[in-house]
């Protein structure tokens, strides 16, 4: 077994797996962290293929042994400030049951954005107090099973406020609600998220003078990953809960929303160097990406077409930064004004509470040459079935090497294409080398993909089927989707 493996033009090296010789790598490495029980699957190839027998492909294998790890991170964070805190799961990171369940388990709540959502939550028997409404749109469905079941609706409009009153209209109690705040500070960019503080206060004493609404908190939502611009609005909102106290309200708790780092990559290296690389790629050169693709941006601090695949700070050393961010006006601490307010910090992450809990993985249909020459190789897969809103998933996927034919194979590379009838149908966009070949039957493992990029586009366009989801517990399999009943593997 070799300690490292030279990428194409000898600039690039991947240490080698602590499982095997590297059978896959990008041509510019972008080596994943593993969890423990990724290790063991990939280093198991009758497994794989016998999951992939039983279930087909691709297939969503979960294990969310590693969310109680990340829920500690945070919580650690804010017990060293003393501070009033709750985790809330974004529950449309993943659509898996098994998820809810672990969440609640750890003492968090559930951040739900559909009717369905909120329906599975209350099915499963989730307490209302831990469940929270911050739907972008909510259906008069939605707002009536929210009013009838007590759960707190994040309130994003007027419109949707009117609504809510309408509704409100026909039960004798008040209606728990937070108001999305979108902030006044020329530091923050424009949000389509929620109103100004004086637009709702304006809206209070307007328009609910039976006094239906009962608001509990504050909540927001920001684009991005900059803690400053979460301690800014933090301030802003406790400067709201201020005003709102004045108008007789009593809100107790400010909700940042989601937008808590993590980092998928250990090699802050690797991460610089791709997008070094990526930025000196002569036009047309393939040697990277697919018709030499710069993924929306020159660098990585520049891109924001993908999504940060390594930062430095991450969830609990994050949240103490936000803590600790002195406020402008009276120079105390996040931590400190939370404090002496009383008031509750809430957060709603998604990638952070589900690092490490998933693995997808495609069986290999083909091997092939596009018309020009350029090598393919096919997965019985989609591009929604690995992919966020980003413009790609910038991980190096592992291969297993099930198929036949493995002796007489050799080293080759190629883009990883999918099932859809289009000509830019790229499960990933970047060019991967296979140093021991690769062939049909064989697996590709994309590694820790529990967080938005199983379910967030997901398509079944064409009629092919979803991906079914897995929860793994040792050689035992258990479905875990939303419909579906259990089952195991042996």
């Amino acid at each position: 077994m070799g300690t490292t493996n030279s990428a194409a033009a000898g600039r690039f090296t991947r240490e080698s797996s602590p499982l095997t010789q590297p059978m896959m790598h990008g041509t510019a490495p972008l080596t994943a962290r593993l969890e423990p029980w990724m290790e063991k699957v990939i280093s198991d190839p009758d497994l794989c293929q016998e999951l992939i027998k039983q279930y087909g492909s691709p297939l969503n294998l979960h294990d969310y042994s590693s969310m109680g790890r990340n829920i500690a991170e945070l919580r650690a964070a804010a017990e060293a400030h003393e501070i009033d805190f709750q985790i809330y799961l974004a529950r449309k990171a993943n659509k898996t049951l098994g998820a809810i369940d672990k969440a609640i388990a750890e003492g968090c709540g559930i951040d739900v954005a559909s009717f369905h959502e909120l329906d599975q939550c209350l099915n499963r028997g989730v307490p209302t107090e831990r469940l929270i409404v911050t739907a972008a749109v909510k259906s008069a469905a939605l707002l009536r099973l929210a009013v009838e079941h007590g759960v707190v609706i994040s309130l994003d409009n007027v419109d949707e406020a009117t609504e809510l009153l309408e509704i409100a209209g026909e039960s004798e109690q008040r209606v728990a609600v937070a108001l999305r705040l979108a902030s006044d500070n020329p530091a923050i960019p424009p949000t389509r998220f929620g109103l100004k503080a004086d637009q709702w206060l304006s809206f209070l004493e307007q328009a609910d003078k039976p006094g239906k609404l009962k608001v509990d908190g504050i909540h927001f939502h920001l684009n991005g990953y900059d803690g400053s611009q979460r301690a800014l609005l933090v301030a802003e909102s406790l400067e709201l809960i201020g005003d709102l106290r004045e108008l007789g309200q009593e809100p107790a708790f400010v909700d940042m929303g989601g937008g808590i780092p993590m980092s998928y990559l250990d090699d802050e290296n690797q991460w610089a160097g791709f997008w070094e690389a990526l930025a000196e790629l002569p036009e047309g050169d393939e040697s990277l990406t697919w018709k030499s693709d710069r993924l929306g941006a020159s660098g990585p601090e520049a891109s924001s077409a993908v999504y940060p695949f390594h930062q430095k700070v991450i969830r609990g050393g994050w949240l103490q930064q936000v803590l600790e961010t002195k406020d402008s006006a009276t120079q105390k601490t996040i931590a400190q004004m939370l404090r002496e307010r009383g008031i509750q910090l809430r957060c709603e992450p998604g990638r952070s509470l589900l690092d490490g809990c998933g693995l997808t993985l495609a069986e290999v249909a083909f091997t092939k040459t596009r018309s020009d020459g350029a090598p393919l190789v096919g997965l019985h897969m989609n591009r929604t079935q690995c992919r966020s809103t980003s413009a790609d998933f910038l991980l190096d996927p592992l291969l297993i090497p099930t198929g036949s034919g493995r002796q007489e194979r050799e080293p080759c590379d190629g883009f990883l294409v999918g099932a859809y009838c289009i000509e830019e149908e790229l499960i990933l966009r970047r060019r991967f080398e296979f140093p021991l070949g690769v062939g049909k039957g064989d697996i590709v493992a994309f590694p820790n993909t529990g967080g938005y990029l199983m379910h967030i586009i997901e398509s079944a366009s064409h009629q092919l089927p979803l991906a079914k989801n897995v929860r793994l517990e040792g050689r035992e399999t258990i479905l875990d989707g939303i419909d579906e009943a259990g089952a195991s593997l042996r």
